[in-house]
């Protein structure tokens, strides 16, 4: 099995692939991220793939086109140069803030023969429902189509080569093509249901595709600030994880790849976050996709609907605004590199979270001058979230890293909810609740005390992860970050300093102590970075971005976690937050350590 970090993420907006370095696609949900897959080589060989492969030995090299997320990756034989260009294919002509509305579910491959002759493997093992099914593949009219379960997949080129044949459940074949030649294929996914009738895609669509890409890219180039490179990878990165029918953001296109390998951490991260949704919201801005950050928090306010006394809000949704994501086991798939068991679902939609409710309000504050006059519905959330924080602040929850040891008093819980009330201060003319600002205020001040006390560790000289714990959690870097203490308060610095001590490893920042072998979360060290900027240890912060962020592969691909082992990838790719956090990061580095800042968006 390749490594995480040799794949590459191919979208269209709706759905996600995974190309790996030697040209198999190893991973496809189409339709919609959470989809059930058609390929899963990733979980397990015998789950599909489809790969185009040099048959001769060869070096390899890879880009996506400028400003894209087409893929085009060049293997050079002793023989010959053969460059494939890979996409998902959006709606023809789509343009700008609409690409991926009408995606039509179609993998795009293109090989061209750049010089000499090469001959080329060409392998199409179609396996949906996670590997579950086998379809029965027939030809006829030069298309060939694979129909299993309630998938159908139609293949047609430009036209068919002629060496590939049909065997009982798989198309296969040796390609001999010399310098000039091109072969194009596209592969339709439908659903059985599926009444309309199937388009040709004989002429394929790439370079609409690229267009339609680049479109989006033109109207997202006002971030000035340090490392535009990197920025601007990842602001597509996060459209490329924008399921464009709601605007709803996931959190990966992947399923249980593992956070140890070999291990049993292994999550379905297919899903939108509330916990992610401020950091999501605030890196759009960053990365000048305000309409972008804008529909994500419409699609918010809308999946959350109502909020029952009785029940917690909601922490995380279905890409359509789904709330029951209950967890079951693939016990057919053998796992990446047997790490089991594979998961679909996610069982954490059921645990309490009261770090949502700031989550949420701050993405409302980040917003505020583009929110205009507050739906009465948006109103009524986000009133009803100030409300909870102060019902709620002072009971045990699950904490943002959705430990299923227990609930505990986590400090970041409780700095959360006194960010929903010192947002919902601020927002209270919008809201209507001139009334409550004196109610809110006491009980921001007593939560504020509360930390303060319970949460500062003498022993550590540190401020932890749980109220009366000494045990140390990257996640309280967040605390400069959100406004609720200057970052060059003593308590601040001395925190840093702790966390740098016990849990940097070659500039690399775990989640917690008692960790023991877990990876390195890029988004901690993010955090980390943005402390250091805001307590002026500017070159330090520097340093530390650098490193995280030279820990993306060659495509500037980010995982969640890097194995402080062996500094390999691992744990669900690419990771949307790691992506937020760099984009986060680096607009702090720019506010904070230029003279001529940026404009950038309103903080707490």
């Amino acid at each position: 099995m390749p490594d995480i970090a040799s794949y590459g993420l191919l979208s269209d907006c709706q759905g996600a692939a995974l190309l790996s370095a030697d040209g198999s696609v190893d991973w496809w949900c189409p339709a919609r991220f959470d989809a059930p897959s058609v390929f899963a080589r990733l979980l397990d060989p015998d789950a599909g793939h489809w790969s185009i492969t040099p048959v001769d030995g060869h070096r390899t090299a890879r880009r996506y086109l400028a400003d894209t997320m087409v893929l085009q990756t060049d293997f050079r034989t002793a023989n010959g140069e053969l460059r494939l260009t890979d996409a998902l294919a959006l709606g023809p002509g789509e343009r700008g803030h609409h690409i991926g509305g009408a995606s039509p579910h179609v993998l795009l491959r293109r090989v061209d023969v750049l010089s000499g002759t090469v001959e080329v493997d060409v392998d199409l093992v179609v396996r949906p429902e996670y590997g579950r099914v086998v379809p029965v593949v027939t030809g006829d009219d030069g298309r060939i189509e694979l129909v299993g379960g309630s998938d159908r997949l139609i293949l047609t080129g430009d036209p068919l080569p002629a060496e590939l044949s049909i065997g009982v459940d798989r198309i296969g074949g040796r390609l001999t093509r010399t310098a000039g030649q091109t072969v194009r294929f596209a592969l339709r996914h439908l659903r059985a249901d599926d009444t309309a009738p199937p388009a040709d895609d004989r002429r394929c669509g790439v370079d609409d595709t690229v267009a339609g890409w680049r479109s989006w890219a033109d109207e997202h180039h006002s971030y000035q600030g340090l490392y535009q490179e990197q920025v601007r990878r990842s602001a597509l990165v996060l459209q490329a994880l924008t399921y464009q029918p709601t605007g709803a953001v996931v959190a990966a296109p992947t399923t249980s790849l593992p956070e140890e390998v070999g291990g049993g951490a292994n999550w379905d991260y297919r899903y939108a976050w509330l916990r992610d949704g401020a950091f999501t919201m605030q890196a759009l801005w960053v990365a000048a996709c305000p309409d972008e950050a804008h529909r994500f928090f419409d699609w918010i306010a809308d999946s959350v609907g109502e909020l029952p006394s009785d029940q917690p809000v909601p922490i995380m949704f279905g890409v359509g605004g789904e709330r029951d994501l209950t967890e079951h086991d693939l016990e057919h798939l053998r796992g990446y590199r047997a790490s089991t068991p594979v998961r679909v679902g996610n069982d954490a939609w059921r645990q309490r979270q009261l770090d949502v409710l700031g989550e949420v309000m701050h993405g409302a504050w980040i917003l505020r001058d583009r929110l205009g006059d507050l739906a009465a519905g948006t109103v009524h959330l986000l009133r009803g979230l100030a409300e909870r924080a102060c019902r709620t602040w002072s009971q045990p929850d699950s904490g943002i890293w959705e430990g299923r040891e227990g609930e505990r008093h986590y400090l970041t819980s409780k700095l959360m909810c006194w960010v929903a009330l010192d947002r919902a201060i601020g927002l209270a003319p919008a809201l209507h609740a001139e009334r409550d600002v004196d109610r809110w205020h006491r009980t921001r001040e007593q939560i504020r005390a509360a930390i303060l006390d319970q949460g500062w560790s003498d022993r550590r000289q540190a401020f932890t992860g749980a109220f009366g714990s000494d045990h140390l959690d990257a996640g309280v870097l967040i605390m400069p970050i959100m406004g609720f203490l200057p970052g060059t308060d003593h308590r601040v610095v001395a925190t840093i300093d702790a966390i740098e001590a016990d849990l940097t490893h070659h500039g690399l920042v775990q989640r917690w102590t008692g960790g023991e072998d877990e990876g390195a979360f890029l988004i901690c060290s993010y955090w980390l970075a943005e402390a250091l900027a805001l307590a002026g240890r500017h070159d330090r912060a520097r340093q530390v971005f650098e490193v995280a962020t030279a820990c993306a592969n060659d495509l500037g691909l980010l995982a969640e976690e890097v194995d402080r082992r062996d500094g390999g990838l691992i744990g669900n790719f690419p990771q949307g937050l790691s992506h937020i956090g760099l984009i986060n990061a680096a607009w702090t580095l720019s506010q904070t350590g230029e003279a001529s800042r940026p404009p950038g968006p309103p903080g707490g």
